[in-house]
């Protein structure tokens, strides 16, 4: 087989031309509805998309730091994706405004005077004690720094690996491949720590009296999910275009497959024990959280978001983890990018019941999930989503399909398992 050249390109005008549409949307609701909704939906968009380049960065990461080879000619992809975070950046800089001048909209912590009976609670913020011993993590300061720092972080890290990469398709220099080793080891440990402190500043502190240990490791495995379904879709996209035929094989597409069941049962696993000890405990100070998810405050009946619980508990568990158990659909490419699809989107789903019931009226009940802005959830996720595609797609123009002169790449490319079926 010869090498694969730089693949043809793909117009990236509707992509930028959809961003710019969402994005612009989206600012129309700013303006007609109200803002708390509208800011509520950026977020779910920015850190549904962030999410998405965070799994794949770490993919990359994971990849080098094992040295693994049946993934090279799939690991390119990735680093496509991961050229985004400088926009995501750019797109993060509205929620920084927010919480320097109209912090209450969405992080009411950050206004020491906001009297908490706007949400049914009572007192000042300020004189909030759970507030007060949080105080050296939960300050405007922080949010800032640890937010902006983080994207710094990622860029980078992205850069290096892109730039590792690309050289090497040059030279075939291994220098290359050991470097991107180096940078993987430091870079796992900077991510994780990174990943987890802006979700816990971005969206659990929107809630800033419940206590959980296991938050970080929750958006962790709903990264990777969403990341690897991203791939798979990726893959079968490049197959049907003809790029990748011949290189791509059921065994890949088996072995990301077999990752997209491993992280299910992680976010089950993480996601049970994390509600079965807050149940078990029956703490206040964390039991309110899924209370808010389950039952209005007010009359104690149950609320919309009860059912949305109850979706994600058989749309990012049961369902998936069944289907994914079959080796047929696996390597079924008709298939298999529906089930991508559909586990990306209940990665969204999971995001919007973790940041959305923080809407609440006077009574302490939340903005049910029908009324609490999903058009502008929806216009929010295409324009961020947009531009993210029409990064990706700029990137994948720029180079060859896969990394040709990478150690590994014969590996790679007649990889298969000792008994398959």
């Amino acid at each position: 087989m010869s090498a694969p050249s730089i693949p043809a390109p793909v117009k990236t005008t509707a992509a930028l031309g959809l961003g710019l549409a969402g994005i612009g949307l989206t600012a129309v609701g700013f303006l007609v509805d109200n803002h708390l909704t509208v800011v509520t939906s950026w977020l779910v968009g920015i850190t549904f998309w962030t999410g998405i380049a965070l799994g794949s960065l770490l993919l990359v990461m994971i990849h080098h730091i094992f040295d693994a080879g049946w993934s090279t000619v799939i690991r390119r992809q990735y680093e496509h994706v991961i050229g985004v975070f400088p926009w995501l950046a750019l797109l993060f800089v509205p929620m920084i405004a927010v919480a320097w001048t109209h912090p209450t909209w969405i992080w009411r912590w950050m206004d020491p005077a906001y009297n908490l009976a706007n949400v049914g609670g009572h007192g000042l913020v300020g004189d909030d004690i759970l507030l007060t011993k949080k105080s050296a993590f939960l300050n405007r300061n922080t949010f800032t720094i640890v937010s902006l720092g983080s994207f710094l972080i990622w860029s980078f890290l992205g850069s290096r690996f892109r730039r590792n990469s690309f050289r090497q398709d040059a030279d075939g220099e291994v220098k290359w491949t050991l470097s991107s080793r180096k940078w993987a080891a430091a870079g796992i440990p900077l991510t994780a720590f990174s990943l987890s402190a802006c979700i816990i500043l971005w969206v659990k502190s929107m809630e800033y009296h419940w206590f959980s240990t296991m938050y970080g490791v929750w958006f962790f495995a709903g990264c990777m999910r969403a990341a690897l379904s991203l791939g798979v879709i990726l893959m079968v996209w490049l197959w049907n275009r003809g790029d990748y035929k011949g290189i791509l094989n059921d065994n890949h597409l088996h072995s990301i497959g077999q990752l997209m069941l491993a992280f299910t049962v992680f976010w089950a696993y993480v996601t049970f024990s994390q509600y079965f000890l807050i149940w078990n405990a029956n703490v206040p100070e964390e039991t309110f959280w899924y209370n808010l998810r389950e039952m209005n405050n007010s009359d104690g009946l149950p609320n919309q978001w009860k059912w949305v619980g109850m979706f994600l508990l058989f749309g990012h568990f049961f369902l998936p983890f069944l289907v994914l158990l079959q080796y047929p659909v696996k390597v079924n490419k008709k298939l298999i990018p529906w089930v991508g699809l559909f586990i990306a989107f209940v990665f969204l789903v999971d995001l919007c019941y973790n940041i959305m019931p923080s809407q609440k009226h006077a009574n302490g009940d939340p903005f049910p999930f029908l009324q609490s802005g999903l058009l502008w959830n929806v216009t929010a996720v295409v324009g961020i989503g947009g531009i993210a595609a029409w990064a990706y797609l700029r990137s994948f123009a720029s180079t060859r399909l896969i990394p040709i002169r990478d150690p590994r790449i014969v590996e790679s490319l007649t990889h298969h398992e000792a008994s398959a079926p």
